[in-house]
């Protein structure tokens, strides 16, 4: 019975809190956040990760100077190390963005309007097959990325710029 007990995830849940009040740790619930904070009822929403941006500065600094002899000869070249400093400029950021729930459920007419939208304006070269594949992708993050938003997943801002979704509906 004590191995069947052990199994069962529920047993786990107990032999952990067991071990962090023998060892004095605190056991803490573990939250993620697959949506965003507040969504609207019956919408779909994908999400968007801003990269850091990341400031790398070298410099030299002289660790000795040069020796030099009394009428001017250099006798020994000043010692310089080379000193490597990274920052965070801008952090990692995270964001939920709305997107068309028939992209969320790869409806492949959708997705072929998506491709001839795009396809018109330049941006895909591929065939028009339903797929949201990484061409298509590609042919997304490149629209939206003038618009402010680094995602190859379709924001419904930009479905409704390319004519495929009317304001207050979904497409």
């Amino acid at each position: 019975m004590g191995r069947h007990f052990l199994r069962t995830g529920l047993g786990l849940s107990l032999a952990s809190m067991a071990l962090a009040a023998c060892t004095g740790a605190s056991v803490q619930e573990v939250r993620r956040n697959f949506g965003p904070e507040d969504p609207l009822p019956g919408a779909c929403y994908a999400r968007g990760i801003t990269p850091a941006v990341l400031e790398t500065v070298t410099s030299q600094i002289q660790e000795a100077p040069e020796t030099l002899a009394e009428d001017g000869t250099i006798l020994a070249p000043a010692r310089f190390r080379t000193v490597t400093s990274t920052r965070i400029v801008t952090p990692r950021g995270e964001n939920w963005f709305q997107t068309p729930c028939a992209l969320r459920d790869r409806d492949p007419d959708f997705v072929s309007q998506i491709q001839r939208a795009l396809k018109v304006r330049g941006l895909y070269t591929g065939d028009i097959n339903g797929f949201y594949d990484v061409p298509t992708r590609k042919a997304v993050q490149a629209y939206q990325s003038s618009r402010g938003l680094e995602s190859g997943t379709l924001s419904t801002p930009s479905a409704q710029s390319l004519g495929l979704v009317e304001l207050g509906r979904d497409g």
